[in-house]
């Protein structure tokens, strides 16, 4: 007799602790998933931080620049206007000695000119429309003590169309303990007269301090200088007691005949002491750092 027989197959148990290790395993992963996910969208938010940050620095950066380069434009265009407005009562001053004398006045600036010599040249300023030019005592001191009758005065002023030509001038008045000078542009319609105590021509008011042999003084009669068509440009005229320390100092001139020089600083000092020409004292001066040569 046969038997008949069953291989039953029984799985087998898996231990607790392969169990455990499997889902430990699977939440492992979970959690490196979402770590994983965590840092990335922490990345995104550092990466779309700093994107925003750096963009944020660009345009402030171009903000800031474009508002230097503007402040910039500015001050060159104030100093550009400046310059424009004040140079045209700027004016040319050459000291010259003629060749000869010449046989009358209106004749000297122009028959003589070529064979005159150049003895000094310096600036001067236009006062007012009246042809008064103010300048140093030693741009024409040759001139103020001239007994040959050889000495002359050549002031190179621009009419409005910025052409220049030149004009004969007479000494009015001067002070070399100041430095200081007052010249009048000739024109042919100007009539001499005689003042012996102060100078006065519509607005112009020089103290007799200020001026030298008062008693033989030709005052020109007030008259506005025609200049090719074109009234002159007075210069416009500040109050020095306002000046403070640190303001911007312009000097506009004509050093060693380089014509229409500008030249930029601060006001360093005031109430200065300087020398003058006859060795006296000089107070009140101005003093400035703007490059200052003979003649500006």
């Amino acid at each position: 007799m046969g038997v008949l027989g069953f291989l039953q197959f029984t799985p087998p148990q898996v231990p607790p602790h392969q169990t455990l290790s499997s889902s430990s395993s699977a939440n492992c992963n979970k959690n490196l998933l979402t770590r994983r996910k965590a840092i990335i969208f922490s990345s995104s938010i550092v990466a779309s931080y700093v994107h925003l940050y750096q963009n944020s620095t660009i345009s402030s950066l171009h903000s800031a620049f474009a508002q230097q380069t503007e402040d910039l434009q500015q001050e060159e265009d104030r100093l550009v206007h400046v310059f424009e407005e004040t140079s045209p009562s700027v004016v040319f001053i050459e000291d010259i000695e003629l060749a000869k004398i010449p046989k009358s006045s209106t004749e000297a600036m122009q028959s003589e000119d070529d064979n005159a010599k150049v003895e000094g040249t310096g600036s001067g300023f236009i006062w007012d429309k009246f042809g008064h030019i103010v300048t140093n005592y030693h741009v024409i001191a040759k001139l103020a003590t001239d007994r040959s009758g050889l000495q002359r005065c050549k002031i190179l002023l621009v009419d409005a169309s910025g052409n220049s030509f030149s004009r004969e001038g007479k000494i009015i008045g001067f002070d070399p303990s100041y430095d200081l000078a007052v010249l009048k542009v000739l024109t042919q319609s100007l009539v001499a007269v005689i003042c012996s105590s102060l100078l006065i021509c519509k607005g112009i008011l020089v103290a007799s301090r200020f001026i030298e042999g008062l008693s033989t003084i030709d005052l020109l009669v007030a008259a506005e200088v025609d200049v090719g068509g074109h009234e002159l440009k007075p210069v416009t005229l500040g109050i020095s007691r306002d000046l403070r320390v640190g303001q911007s100092c312009f000097a506009i001139g004509n050093p060693y005949g380089y014509e229409d020089t500008l030249t930029t600083g601060v006001v360093s000092g005031l109430g200065r002491e300087i020398p003058s020409p006859n060795g006296g004292a000089i107070r009140g001066a101005i003093q400035t750092d703007a490059a200052i040569n003979a003649g500006s």
